[in-house]
């Protein structure tokens, strides 16, 4: 008898009629790799905190951003970087990185397909924000004058390539993943990806306020042109 066209796929994916070649299923548990995740992010985050509580004249909140640009530095560098470097092969290979993106892809199946705009947007972020997160944590442990640049541009990249990719699926109807799903949906899709609208846009408006007060002290000590000459 012949395969029944409309029997279930093998594979936890949205859309259910997606043909991923290769498929191979996770074989670590949804908690291993969380915990990786959420580990090292803390990991990283305690400790900056406390290589930031060294440099006198830092807020918490300073400190905080601080902490948020590393925890970027590698998320994008690292966790991007291999989604940006490996796409081809994530579906079917069962390296560490690549099974936390295969239960990623549960909440945005576009990390499964290699979907275009979803390759080109995060090999941008892997190459650019990545390495630039840690640029502007250096900046600021050690006081560079350009620091609030490196905070405004990393924050606005970061922020216009977030609503793109949340405007892109709302354009395609929401169709990669289990529509209102606690976890898939509302935590992997919505939440963990809001982090990077709703941070951002608080640095772009801390960023704005420390150069705009840098311009008028800087234009409040420049002394008044000559008068000219008749």
């Amino acid at each position: 008898m012949a395969p029944d066209a409309a029997s279930p796929v093998p594979h936890p994916y949205w859309p259910r009629d997606l043909q991923i070649e290769g498929y191979r299923p996770n074989d670590r548990p949804m908690w291993e790799i969380l915990t990786f995740l959420f580990s090292v992010s803390g990991v990283l985050l305690v400790g900056t905190w406390l290589l930031s509580g060294r440099v006198s004249g830092l807020s918490p909140a300073r400190r905080l951003a601080i902490c948020w640009f590393m925890v970027c530095g590698f998320i994008h560098g690292v966790i991007e970087g291999w989604f940006a470097f490996y796409y081809p092969v994530i579906p079917k290979d069962q390296a560490f990185l690549s099974q936390l993106w295969k239960e990623y892809g549960k909440g945005d199946s576009r990390y499964i397909i290699a979907d275009n705009f979803t390759v080109c947007m995060e090999t941008i972020t892997a190459l650019a924000w990545g390495p630039l997160s840690v640029w502007t944590v250096i900046a600021f442990l050690r006081k560079h004058p350009y620091r609030f640049v490196l905070q405004l541009i990393v924050s606005l990249g970061q922020l216009y390539g977030d609503v793109l990719y949340f405007y892109t699926e709302y354009r395609e109807g929401f169709s990669h993943s289990e529509m209102y799903h606690p976890i898939y949906f509302w935590f992997y899709f919505v939440f963990m990806n809001a982090l990077w609208i709703i941070i951002p846009s608080a640095l772009i408006v801390d960023a704005w306020v420390n150069l705009s007060h840098s311009q008028a002290t800087a234009d409040a000590a420049r002394p008044a042109g000559k008068a000219k000459r008749k």
